[in-house]
């Protein structure tokens, strides 16, 4: 991969209204260093306004992009979008709620920017628009665990060159013009809010990793707990059984999902799982967990 060859975006939409009527910022990720553009638009934008926007800020400064993996958004789906990159030569992935073979670090990404951005636009109020580049650049010079570096500095090789308390959390003590002294202040409480985010978004990842790994041929079982945002087949109610199987591991899909053979039984439903909803059977395999009273939502 090169660098801006494989994005991810999205939509956060519903925030307070701008004196230019924007309510919404378009994230756009580069999922190999990370760096992002946030752009602020309408909810009600047209695509093809969309198509505009995108072409200025991210074609003519990084060229055209090999993939772009997106949700199933209205706008993302449109006859247009779809043959818009047909004709450039993009490959569109769409994701789902539940879909393990997406790139996890991207959409976690994903996460931490909405959960940052949300807190800035509470904090700035209708004048977020104006504090957006602030935002942006606060991300792109911090320090990202995944790359070792900041965005910024995987992009372009080498760190941004701005003023000490721009790139250090802390109490300024710049002393200048004021709009470089205000600045400096919303560049602190920007990355405070990033700290918080991140440390956040951190913590609900932590609670659900589990250090699993399988080989081929390997008999698990299925988790089919109804959580939310998970896997919904199967009743409610605590007596139901939380495992089904055991089913057989037919490959590896990356380094966290695998694909299994599923019965005829439950043909409709994706084959390919998180390592966070199987487990290894131990027991008897002959001793499997009935499926008649598993419903396929």
């Amino acid at each position: 991969m090169w660098k801006w060859e494989q994005i991810s975006m999205d939509f956060i939409t519903k925030l307070p209204r701008t004196p230019t009527g924007c309510d919404t910022i378009w994230v756009i990720v580069d999922r190999l260093t990370k760096s992002a553009h946030f752009l602020a638009i309408k909810e009600t934008d047209k695509m093809d306004k969309l198509t505009r926007v995108y072409l200025k800020e991210v074609v003519s400064r990084h060229g055209v992009p090999i993939s772009i993996i997106s949700d199933r958004d209205a706008r993302f789906t449109s006859r247009f979008w779809q043959s818009l990159h047909k004709a450039l030569g993009t490959r569109l992935d769409m994701s789902t709620a539940y879909h393990p073979q997406t790139d996890g670090q991207t959409e976690r990404t994903i996460q931490t920017l909405e959960d940052m951005l949300r807190a800035c636009v509470i904090d700035f109020g209708n004048t977020w628009e104006s504090h957006l580049p602030l935002v942006e650049f606060s991300y792109n010079n911090s320090y990202h665990t995944s790359i070792k570096a900041a965005p910024f500095e995987a992009l372009y090789g080498r760190k941004c060159r701005s003023p000490i308390c721009w790139t250090e959390v802390g109490d300024s003590q710049l002393t200048g013009p004021e709009l470089v002294f205000e600045t400096s202040e919303k560049i602190v409480q920007i990355r405070n809010r990033m700290a918080a985010a991140r440390d956040r978004q951190k913590s609900y990842v932590d609670k659900r990793r589990k250090p699993l790994e399988f080989q081929i041929g390997d008999m698990v079982l299925l988790k089919v707990s109804p959580w939310k945002g998970v896997i919904r087949f199967g009743k409610r109610g605590k007596l139901n059984p939380r495992y089904v199987g055991p089913f057989k591991i037919l490959k590896r899909i990356g380094p966290v999902a695998y694909q299994l053979d599923l019965p005829e039984r439950l043909s409709g439903v994706h084959n390919v799982f998180h390592v966070s909803n199987l487990k290894k059977c131990l027991a008897d395999e002959s001793l499997a967990v009935p499926l008649e009273e598993l419903h396929v939502d």
